[in-house]
């Protein structure tokens, strides 16, 4: 398919929404699905959750009973709990640019956070040993004695962090870890702390818990970090949970000791204050950047629950497997939620995750030698952003996202396809004309940037850009030098 017919042929936007489809004769089905409309620009995601709500108010449908012949109505209205949820714009555009592909579109995929890079041979090797060895059972909830043990090995000899297995949850990836703890530590009406830009799910998380997020903005300046004073003075007696990520998603920001030591000294002033380290990015750091583990500054630990696993550093997004360490209190309020709910993480998985921490100290030569690859793709962005008008960036010091500043092509008018008024419009237009997929920058909090995973060989960066670049063209007179 040429460039020109597939660019005319798939003029496609983000939409969620409702379809009503005949059941049992006349009446009508609800459901809902993700798709992609042919010639859609009317779309904007902050009408995303208007149009939910609007449509997912109390439904009902008619149906026979089977022993009388009267009609009853069926409520299949879904909780306000959900209703308030909104659906995660990453998984919904990566699910929509993966649906492309398959349709044949040449699309490249940038909005995911997966590496790219095959779980290295050592751990799939234990994963598919502990299947050919009958490990295949149940294993503890709070997860195997020998991958807790390890991971207190871990914690203590690269965190400088010390806790026993019974101060270890592992659960179904990171993801949970995060969400139990909420659950664990929030009571209705108590108030998250979220500094924004955020990873998507901290809000909803919050939200799921009857907590109230409160968010936190950060500047690009300032290399999207938290400002102490704006913490200090947004912090009440309703502040029971403080998120930090360091690495960041999506801005690859890191913490400095200094930095986090003053955050220390102002969350020790609060006794309900709690603070949540999400650490899953910690091997993914380029020098001279350090990572630091909150739990580890003086007067923290006791207030600290540490969140990591091994998704990112280890590429094992598909196995499955995250941790949580603090307090032994916390952790066994955590251990209770997951009991009740999923049980303990796959016995394959883990073994796979024993072998992964004996790869050595930050996980040997096999993840040094992904990071190396991500910082000269890390690089090669900054290059090539960098030569671009109307870009503003801040160097990532960790992670594999590049978080830029787009917002001086918003008001624009492309032509073909209509005004780029925000993020949502112009990840629409480069989807449109670019064939990228890429994630807008207010489903982190932060409007006037988009996110770019580079979690991609760089032949696909380096065609990406191209692309970026030369649909990005038209629109350069109308863009302020």
């Amino acid at each position: 398919m040429a460039a020109t017919s597939t660019s005319t042929s798939y003029r496609l936007g983000f939409r969620l929404h409702q379809q009503l489809a005949p059941c049992s004769g006349s009446h009508p089905q609800t459901s809902g699905a993700v798709s992609f409309l042919s010639g859609s620009h009317n779309f904007s995601f902050k009408s995303l959750e208007t149009t939910r709500r609007s449509q997912l108010s109390r439904i009902s449908v008619v149906v026979k009973a089977e022993s009388r012949s009267e009609e009853m109505q069926l409520d299949i209205s879904l909780s306000p709990r959900v209703n308030a949820v909104k659906p995660s714009k990453t998984v919904a555009i990566t699910d929509q640019a993966t649906a492309l592909v398959q349709a044949g579109v040449p699309v490249i995929r940038l909005a995911a956070g997966e590496p790219d890079f095959d779980t290295p041979v050592v751990i799939a090797e234990a994963g598919i040993n502990a299947i050919r060895e009958g490990f295949t059972r149940y294993t503890p909830n709070a997860g195997t004695q020998e991958l807790r043990v390890a991971i207190c090995h871990k914690l203590k000899e690269e965190n400088g962090i010390s806790y026993t297995p019974d101060q270890i949850l592992v659960s179904n990836g990171a993801k949970q870890s995060i969400y139990q703890a909420m659950l664990a530590v929030c009571s209705p009406g108590d108030e998250v702390i979220i500094p924004a830009p955020f990873w998507v799910s901290y809000p909803e998380m919050a939200r799921l818990a009857d907590a109230t997020p409160v968010i936190l903005p950060t500047s690009i300046s300032e290399n999207f970090l938290l400002d102490p004073k704006l913490l200090e003075s947004k912090l009440s007696a309703k502040s029971r949970l403080l998120i930090l990520c360091s690495p960041s998603n999506p801005t690859g920001s890191v913490y400095s000791k200094k930095l986090l030591e003053e955050i220390a000294r102002i969350v020790a002033k609060h006794p309900r204050l709690l603070v949540l380290s999400d650490e899953i990015y910690e091997h993914i750091i380029y020098a001279p950047a350090t990572h630091i583990s909150f739990a580890s500054l003086p007067g923290m630990w006791e207030r600290t629950l540490t969140v990591n696993g091994f998704s990112k550093a280890f590429a094992m997004t598909g196995w499955r497997l995250g941790y949580i360490a603090g307090p032994k209190h916390f952790v066994a309020a955590c251990n209770k939620i997951q009991s009740q709910f999923t049980s303990g993480a796959s016995s394959i998985s883990q073994k796979a995750g024993v072998a992964a921490l004996g790869l050595g100290y930050a996980g040997g030569e096999a993840v040094s030698t992904m990071v190396k690859a991500f910082m000269e793709r890390r690089d090669f962005l900054i290059r090539s952003f960098g030569e671009m008008e109307g870009v503003r960036m801040s160097e990532p010091q960790g992670a594999f996202y590049l978080f830029i500043d787009t917002s001086s092509y918003y008001g624009t008018e492309a032509e073909g396809f209509g005004k780029i008024e925000d993020s949502d419009s112009l990840c629409r237009y480069l989807l449109d004309q670019a064939q990228v997929a890429l994630v807008p920058g207010v489903a982190f909090g932060d409007d006037s940037c988009i996110r770019i995973s580079y979690a991609a060989s760089l032949t696909t960066l380096q065609e990406a850009v191209g692309r970026i670049k030369k649909a990005l063209l038209p629109l350069k007179s109308a863009v302020p030098v």
